[in-house]
């Protein structure tokens, strides 16, 4: 009897995590708007966005081009927790963290409605950029709104939609 109760404990727990990572609103591809982004002179463009869940991770995977209009390609795993995981393929940072934020207790989702994310990215411990990403209620698109400052030390202030593919 206890091996059929661990087994139907566990089998409930995965489906549970199932269930909650796929009401992430955050999940899937995102492309790019540019036309209706507000980018800065000379910022990376992050032109594809993938979330996929990765066992009890996140992976976020990140297609663009750097300010030069060469292809760029980075890839970030781990919980959306607040800590630093690290980032690999991106030369402005080593680490990054994204914490899930309460919609109600946050300035900036208030005026907006609705809040998903807060992020920071550093580089040899320092912050290079941050932001936030808010998922529309509809689940269609998203605004991610950010400033820091590139591998140059220019500043860089950018509202970028994205439309879920």
């Amino acid at each position: 009897m206890k091996t059929k109760t661990a087994v139907f404990a566990s089998v409930l727990c995965f489906a549970g995590s199932i269930v909650c990572l796929a009401s992430d609103a955050n999940l899937g591809t995102w492309k790019l708007n540019e036309a209706r982004s507000r980018l800065s002179p000379g910022a990376p463009k992050n032109q594809t966005v993938v979330y996929k869940a990765a066992g009890g991770n996140t992976k976020v995977t990140v297609d663009g081009t750097d300010a030069d209009g060469k292809p760029t390609h980075n890839e970030w795993s781990g919980k959306f927790d607040g800590k630093d995981y690290p980032v690999t393929g991106d030369s402005n940072s080593d680490a990054r963290a994204y914490k899930k934020i309460d919609d109600l207790n946050h300035a900036n989702c208030a005026k907006l409605n609705f809040c998903t994310l807060e992020f920071t990215a550093k580089k040899d411990g320092k912050v290079t950029m941050s932001g936030h990403i808010i998922v529309s209620p509809d689940g269609k698109s998203r605004t991610v709104t950010m400033s820091g400052s590139d591998p140059n030390g220019n500043q860089i202030n950018t509202t970028e939609l994205y439309d879920k593919q």
